[in-house]
């Protein structure tokens, strides 16, 4: 088996490393490896990587622990729980129905997208007398996350009968969120948009300046998922700089409101 590499290497950091730079490197890698964008052979298994690196550096508690202990941390042993600080935690949306919205501690995210153009069941639960409920996968388009879709299911029950079920997802969902519906739970899978990084409700996408517009400023257009917007740039604006187009991101599944664009 090979070795497993750094997380800080991974990112390209090193352990003094503070919350803006590893948001900093992980938004930058992500961009540059995402399947949607990096058609090279191992971009799927390097996103992976780099998505894994930043769930754990990404959280305080988890980033102590690795710095601690390194991924012995995160073998077997490791499962989540309520004494385990790397377990997912549900959350309640609209009619009894539960949300799950991470993917529970430092699970594979690409176990999730097995089946893109569908939804697979999981395997039986391993204790006893407990039976888990269904646990299926489905795929929605960006567009169908930012406004929210109805969708007709066939699901297979206990029984074996195939069932018709119409669900409405909620706008703001995201890869890895998990929603109750009646019987059964799925965990949806949002395809990437091109030219846009989402982290949660927020929204990244890069424009390019010309010289005189890095020293003088200027208003330059730019896309949101919403539609173009004016944004006033700022004289003296350095490369890499962040500045923020508020509540032109994602529903936020949460609660009421919209996440930010951050250019």
């Amino acid at each position: 088996m090979a070795t497993k590499k750094d997380f800080y290497d991974v990112l390209g950091l090193t352990k003094s490393a503070s919350e803006a730079e590893i948001k900093s490197a992980y938004r930058k890698l992500a961009r540059l490896h995402h399947p949607d964008v990096d058609k090279s052979p191992g971009a799927a298994d390097k996103f992976k990587e780099i998505s894994e690196a930043y769930q754990v550096l990404s959280d305080p508690q988890k980033k102590k622990t690795y710095d601690q202990f390194g991924h012995s941390a995160f073998g077997q042993g490791a499962g989540a729980g309520a004494g385990n600080p790397f377990g997912g935690g549900f959350g309640n949306y609209g009619g009894g129905q539960r949300v799950e919205f991470d993917f529970g501690g430092f699970s594979d995210p690409f176990d999730l997208f097995e089946q893109i153009f569908g939804m697979g069941s999981s395997s039986g639960h391993p204790f006893g007398g407990f039976q888990r409920r269904p646990t299926f996968q489905m795929s929605v388009s960006f567009q169908e996350s930012l406004k929210g879709v109805t969708k007709e299911i066939e699901i297979q029950d206990a029984q074996g009968k195939r069932k018709k079920m119409t669900i409405k997802i909620p706008a703001g969902v995201d890869s890895g969120t998990k929603i109750r519906f009646d019987e059964v739970d799925i965990i949806f899978r949002v395809t990437g948009n091109p030219g846009f990084l989402r982290e949660g409700a927020d929204i990244f996408s890069d424009i390019d300046l010309t010289i005189p517009q890095i020293v003088l400023g200027g208003v330059v257009l730019v896309s949101t998922v919403w539609g173009e917007v004016k944004l006033k740039v700022p004289a003296g604006t350095e490369p890499g700089s962040l500045i923020k187009i508020k509540d032109q991101g994602m529903p936020n599944i949460r609660g009421a409101g919209k996440g930010d664009h951050y250019v």
